[in-house]
């Protein structure tokens, strides 16, 4: 299993190609999660207003490490952090 890791932990790389979804973001009228892959999710989140940005959870298809810990959900902070990692 490929993992994120921020820092040096075992310079574990980010696999950006499986799936993930965005969701609690409004698409028109609907609050519709938005199913990528992890790159295209956190792309997405990076083209939010700041409120959007602020409410959307982005829910990748494995844990990945943040900090030290496996998570399995991002909101906010942990989803900037994620869009400085991602590649060109």
């Amino acid at each position: 299993m490929t993992e994120a890791s921020w820092g040096d932990a075992a310079n574990a790389a980010i696999d950006w190609h499986m799936s993930a979804a965005l969701e609690n973001v409004e698409r028109g009228d609907q609050d519709l999660p938005e199913v990528t892959s992890l790159a295209g999710a956190v792309r997405a989140w990076m083209q939010l207003d700041p409120v959007h940005k602020t409410a959307a959870t982005l829910t990748p298809e494995r844990a990945i490490m943040v900090d030290g810990a496996m998570v399995d959900t991002l909101h906010g902070d942990a989803i900037a952090a994620l869009a400085g990692r991602l590649p060109v």
